[in-house]
């Protein structure tokens, strides 16, 4: 059902990937996106930018931080009037924010809170904070009328996205599902590929990418690329 929603997105700073990383022989300075989700029933945050890490992560990605309050405020709100956040998934630079939304919802899949609380998975005081309070899904689920958190698991195995089904369009905050629109726009046509009947050898997609095609996506955003996915029709 699609209702009167609308997303803002939040520049939370960047980190610089080392080139041991990004399959090339460079670095790549990575952005860091939240999204503010404005639904009749209150705001939805969905990522909350990067956490104060440990020496070693620190000086391995050389992170830059924008403040979450400076982010909100720029955009109409503050930590006081968030009622759920929502973390694709716990690595340090998804839910660096959490802890100044103690007392708050934090919807996470249930795989995703077990893997960041058997250690050396993240920043554990960005989980298990005073005042952390976390709702565990175990799969797919519809939180808000309009709003449906979908698993996408690939980057961690608890991954998952957040679907908008908003007047006119269907917008999916894929998180870190795909490191980049190109990645994601790859795979989509992979698919289409595949369902055409096109022969081996074809890539190989994610099997939730079928589930995602049945909400039919208009916009796809990312929290690591300012670009946006687009059915080719939609230009």
């Amino acid at each position: 059902m699609a209702t009167n929603i609308a997303v803002r997105r939040l520049d939370l700073g960047y980190f610089v990937r080392p080139a041991s990383e990004t399959s090339g022989p460079q670095p790549r300075v990575e952005p860091v996106y939240a999204y503010l989700v404005r639904h009749e029933r209150g705001l939805i945050l969905f990522d909350t930018g990067i956490g104060a890490a440990d020496p070693a992560t620190e000086a391995h990605y050389r992170p830059r931080r924008r403040a979450l309050p400076d982010a909100l405020a720029a955009a109409g709100a503050g930590p006081g009037d968030i009622r759920l956040v929502v973390n694709c998934h716990l690595h340090f630079d998804h839910c660096g924010g959490n802890p100044l939304l103690a007392g708050r919802p934090v919807l996470v899949q249930a795989a995703e809170l077990a893997e960041a609380r058997r250690g050396g998975y993240t920043i554990d005081a960005l989980v298990d904070f005073p005042g952390a309070v976390h709702e565990e899904l175990t799969g797919e689920a519809e939180v808000w009328p309009g709003v449906r958190i979908l698993p996408t698991p690939g980057h961690t195995r608890g991954h998952q996205s957040l679907v908008l089904s908003r007047e006119g369009t269907t917008v999916v905050l894929a998180g870190q599902a795909y490191d980049s629109a190109s990645l994601f726009a790859a795979d989509h046509l992979a698919r289409r590929a595949a369902l055409d009947g096109v022969e081996p050898p074809l890539p190989s997609c994610p099997p939730w990418l079928d589930r995602l095609a049945e909400l039919d996506p208009g916009r796809v955003v990312f929290a690591h690329d300012a670009a946006v996915w687009e059915p080719a029709d939609a230009v």
